[in-house]
């Protein structure tokens, strides 16, 4: 009983630096996403409003989580997007976003940090 007690412990313990991390991890995108200026076009969740009442100028983030879960170079492929912007002719996102195309981003993000903030998005849950 006692070393079972004491297995669920050491479980439960060592559980809570993995929940610790993504917390951190979410307020650190955040930050890093608020003052790279991406909120002013994106959301996380599906569902909000741009301006005007229009759909959002740029896909929630959880959607393109969506779309390209298990997309083999995604991360690669949204980042070079993220840095040099759009193709608005190409673009897959309509009924999503108001925004015909992304603009480039090199003079408001690094591109070291527009990968980990790609890659942030492409692990977020699906739409709850």
């Amino acid at each position: 009983m006692a070393s079972r007690i004491l297995s669920l412990t050491l479980i439960a313990l060592a559980a809570l630096p993995a929940r610790a991390a993504p917390a951190a991890d979410d307020a650190a995108m955040l930050k890093l996403a608020t003052g790279s200026g991406c909120m002013t076009c994106h959301h996380i969740e599906p569902g909000a409003t741009g301006p005007e009442g229009l759909a959002p100028i740029g896909p929630a983030w959880r959607d393109v989580a969506a779309r390209y879960r298990g997309t083999a170079g995604a991360q690669d492929q949204l980042t070079r997007t993220v840095m040099t912007g759009s193709n608005p002719y190409g673009s897959h996102w309509k009924g999503k976003a108001s925004g015909l195309a992304m603009p480039p981003n090199e003079v408001a993000i690094s591109e070291a940090d527009a990968r980990q903030l790609v890659g942030w998005i492409l692990r977020l849950d699906a739409a709850k």
